[in-house]
């Protein structure tokens, strides 16, 4: 081809690539009211519970239950466990949670959240999944923490 002919496919002639979409393009109209979508989502009689967003990290294991009889998993904290209890703790202080120690003076959330999790007094519980889709539930207060 040459450049004459690329120059008109995109100068809008008829049959060119140019931006001659018509007199209508974009006057699609927008549905503001989600009642009425709502109101034609319950006259369709399809149960909400049905719906599942393929993004939750629940349907991943939809028939997690307690494991049964003696607890399977070590008593010790491992790195990650402790890594996401002081985090998850240090931002609940950052955002004025109360705090379940004396202060001697530390500002930082995480030095505090370090404090509380050797003194354990963090009220978290600590969920292990194990390989059969069953999980273990520890407090903070059973693990060992190095």
């Amino acid at each position: 081809m040459a450049d004459d002919e690329i120059d008109h496919m995109f100068a809008g002639e008829p049959g060119g690539l140019g931006d001659d979409f018509g007199e209508d393009f974009g006057d699609d109209e927008l549905i503001d009211d989600f009642d009425v979508e709502r109101a034609a989502a319950a006259a369709s009689h399809e149960p909400e519970s049905d719906i599942l967003d393929p993004s939750d990290p629940r349907a991943a294991r939809p028939h997690a239950r307690p494991s049964e009889g003696p607890r399977i998993t070590s008593p010790y904290i491992t790195k990650f466990e402790k890594a996401r209890v002081i985090g998850t703790r240090a931002l609940q202080i950052s955002m004025n949670a109360p705090i379940t120690i004396p202060l001697d003076g530390e500002t930082d959330p995480l030095i505090i959240a370090e404090k509380e999790l050797y003194q354990k007094t963090i009220p978290f519980t600590i969920r292990r999944y194990l390989p059969d889709g069953s999980y273990e539930d520890w407090k903070i207060q059973e693990l060992i923490v190095d």
